[in-house]
């Protein structure tokens, strides 16, 4: 089959070059002029692991192509998957903007075609999205009826930033809800067909269960986090209690499991606080009230503060002090900084009259765009602890775990150390710094 990807964004620009890799002829539609430069130029517009030598390598061969605007894609390709964002609005609603004036544009694009075509919907899109935007919309530019001219699913992505062409290759489950049988049938040979003997655990569905079952996914990791992160705060209050212990004893059990129960200083990045935060408002629409995730949320607001008011208990005042955050991205391997906790910390530290002095190794630039002059940035994460009052570490970057207690010693006026990814063993550090560890009691 001939594919298309609607939107060169984090998922779609991830999913255009694994399949193209795979060997399958693939256009990749944007409406950026400068994003299409980027991308010809084997150039990822944002950092991912691994995902710049993958572009390099498909735009060689000749598999993958890059198209302004949507007409080439759509009349050029069997399958075309729309990976358009869906940002928050400032109530925390879902914004369908984008994924409306693409499925119009497919819809006028849809009008020239002859042959068959499947729209797979891969955009994150509230219950009841597929059926009542993208189908009516698209029938009224194109003239066509879906089930009959063009087949429609909803297939959500699971992908990890920092590890999503591994996730694209190696998914736990592919999810299709589809508008009719031959919709389904179709995406579902495209994957028997991309993954062979790999092909994971496959669930077929209606449309509207497809849409929900991403926002269950989501938020039920959050609770997660947030859950663990109470459960740390918790722990900080009784003397020789270790949230990490606790959490490893609770993984063990089966029906829990270990993963997410990492403490820290709260989730960020595209998806979990702006999934939350739209099924909090598509409920509070439907006339439910979801107190559970909506202390999701509360949660995760307040760990940011809570790492701040770990550093200001060390030092008494922020006033004057020099702090060193070790860490921007919301995670590694990503230079995301969207809902970024080291946003919300840098931010309070700097409302205490603190000076911020930060290191990342990739997301520094990201990080000027927003932050501008108001803090510091170091070439290294040894040049940011240099005379450095207190050093926060807020992301769990492989080079940080490297520092030894003779790097925070040596280089800071105090070897005051907030640990908020638990990157450290708290016996050793504590013999030579003043260590403090999200979470120890």
């Amino acid at each position: 089959m001939r594919l298309s990807v609607i939107g060169a964004g984090y998922v779609g620009l991830v999913s255009a070059v694994c399949f193209a890799d795979q060997g399958y002829e693939v256009i990749l539609s944007t409406e950026d002029p400068e994003r299409a430069k980027l991308i010809n130029q084997a150039v990822s517009p944002f950092y991912e692991t691994g995902l710049e030598e993958s572009l390099k390598k498909v735009l060689g061969s000749g598999k993958l192509r890059v198209a302004l605007g949507r007409e080439d894609a759509v009349l050029n390709s069997d399958v075309t998957f729309i990976a358009v964002g869906t940002p928050s609005r400032t109530d925390g609603s879902i914004d369908l903007a984008y994924i409306k004036d693409s499925s119009a544009k497919i819809g006028q694009a849809l009008r020239k075609k002859t042959s068959y075509l499947l729209v797979a919907v891969r955009s994150t899109v509230v219950p009841g999205t597929t059926e009542n935007l993208v189908k009516p919309t698209i029938e009224k530019h194109s003239g066509k009826i879906a089930g009959k001219d063009f087949g429609l699913v909803m297939q959500p992505e699971f992908l990890r930033q920092g590890s999503a062409i591994y996730d694209t290759m190696n998914p736990d489950r592919i999810i299709i809800g589809e508008y009719d049988q031959k919709s389904g049938e179709t995406l579902e040979s495209l994957y028997k067909e991309f993954y062979k003997e790999k092909l994971p655990p496959t669930l077929r569905m209606n449309l509207a269960s497809a849409e929900m079952i991403k926002y269950a996914s989501n938020a039920f990791l959050a609770t997660k986090i947030s859950f663990i992160n109470e459960i740390a705060n918790i722990c900080e209050k009784v003397p020789g209690v270790d949230v990490a212990k606790v959490a490893e004893g609770m993984g063990l059990d089966q029906r829990i499991g270990k993963r997410f129960l990492h403490a820290g200083p709260g989730f960020g990045g595209s998806c979990f606080p702006k999934d939350v935060s739209a099924i909090v408002a598509f409920a509070k629409a439907h006339r439910y009230e979801p107190r559970i995730l909506k202390s999701v949320l509360k949660v995760n607001k307040d760990q940011a503060s809570h790492v701040v008011k770990l550093a200001k208990t060390q030092l008494r005042t922020l006033r004057g002090r020099r702090i060193a955050v070790l860490g921007l991205s919301f995670k590694p391997g990503t230079d995301d900084l969207r809902e970024a906790p080291s946003l919300r910390i840098i931010r309070e530290l700097l409302k205490e009259g603190a000076k911020v002095v930060a290191y990342d190794p990739v997301a520094i630039e990201n990080t000027r765009k927003i932050l501008g002059r108001r803090i510091e940035y170091a070439d290294t994460a040894q040049s940011c602890l240099d005379n450095a009052d207190a050093a926060l570490v807020v992301t769990e970057w492989d080079e940080f775990g490297k520092l030894t207690p003779t790097d925070f010693k040596e280089h800071m006026r105090h070897p005051i150390i907030i640990d908020a990814r638990r990157i450290y063993d708290p016996t050793t550090y504590r013999l030579h710094t003043r260590y403090t560890g999200i979470g120890l009691g």
